[in-house]
């Protein structure tokens, strides 16, 4: 189990990462092959982990006392593909406690 919320907001972000490029990847099912589906499951599940990524983020800032700089990068982090994987190694790397 994950003990705290910056390992979870880790954890959700490469989550929310995974989804956006299985999301892409059902696009071309959906419209090439008439097939919506897999677009629908994985857009849904995509949809919940970017609004848990979002309010793991605002927790995290908070209680990390992170600079507004440091929350938008990593809001629009969650918006370009690869983005939150990128991030969680250079924004937010594992911390030493």
């Amino acid at each position: 189990m994950i003990s705290n919320s910056f390992s979870r907001f880790r954890l959700i972000a490469l989550m929310e990462g995974c989804s956006f490029l299985l999301f892409a990847l059902t696009m071309p099912i959906k419209y090439i092959l008439q097939f919506p589906t897999p677009n629908y499951i994985i857009g849904m599940l995509h949809g919940i982990l970017f609004i848990v990524y979002l309010l793991l983020l605002l927790q995290v800032a908070t209680q990390q006392k992170w600079s507004l700089k440091k929350i938008a990068l990593a809001f629009i982090a969650a918006l370009i593909p690869f983005g939150t994987i990128y991030a969680s190694k250079k924004l937010y790397p594992i911390q030493n406690n």
